[in-house]
């Protein structure tokens, strides 16, 4: 009875061992035939097979709160501005700040029709609130703890906001130019 154990069992063996070649040449079958039309997809231009520029490393940015740090010197003179130390340390690829919106809020001043030349921006509202427009949506009460992100170029403006408002800002890249327009 051993002898047939034993044989039972060389041929599960062989059956599993076959099973696994074939799987095997299957999947990597498949894996190459998955390359090749990965590769004639894509066009092979001097523009794609030339690598993107190395960016300079970036560093830590760390930035605690310090009542100093806030400046008038940003986009908006209705605005103090902490910056977060975000640009120097990506070297430009980001910018992040905290931002103040000055009160009380003066529609002449504050409600102008505008744009941003951006690949990205983040808004979210760390205290307070403020009203928004924003071309394709409306105007929107956004308040604290509410997030939302701005499309490139996307027509937007402030209509109203709390005295105490604070915004935290992230925009990419770092240096962009804003467009205002005639409502």
């Amino acid at each position: 009875m051993a002898k047939k154990t034993s044989k039972k069992a060389k041929s599960r063996s062989a059956v599993q061992t076959a099973v696994k070649k074939r799987s095997g040449a299957k999947s990597a079958a498949r894996s190459s035939a998955r390359k090749a039309v990965k590769a004639k997809a894509r066009p092979t231009t001097a523009k794609t097979s030339a690598k993107k520029p190395a960016r300079p490393k970036q560093r830590i940015a760390i930035s605690h709160h310090r009542e100093e740090d806030f400046k008038a010197d940003g986009l908006r003179a209705y605005a103090k501005y902490r910056d977060l130390g975000i640009a120097a340390a990506s070297h430009g690829l980001a910018q992040a700040h905290v931002i103040r919106l000055q009160g009380p809020c003066d529609p002449a001043e504050v409600s102008k029709l505008h744009f941003h030349d951006v690949d990205f921006q983040m808004v979210y509202v760390l205290k307070g609130w403020v009203k928004t427009y924003m071309d394709g949506q409306g105007e929107t009460l956004m308040q604290q703890g509410s997030a939302w992100t701005q499309p490139p170029k996307i027509k937007h403006m402030i209509l109203d906001y709390s005295d105490d408002v604070e915004l935290l800002e992230v925009i990419l890249p770092a240096e962009f130019r804003t467009v205002e327009l005639k409502a």
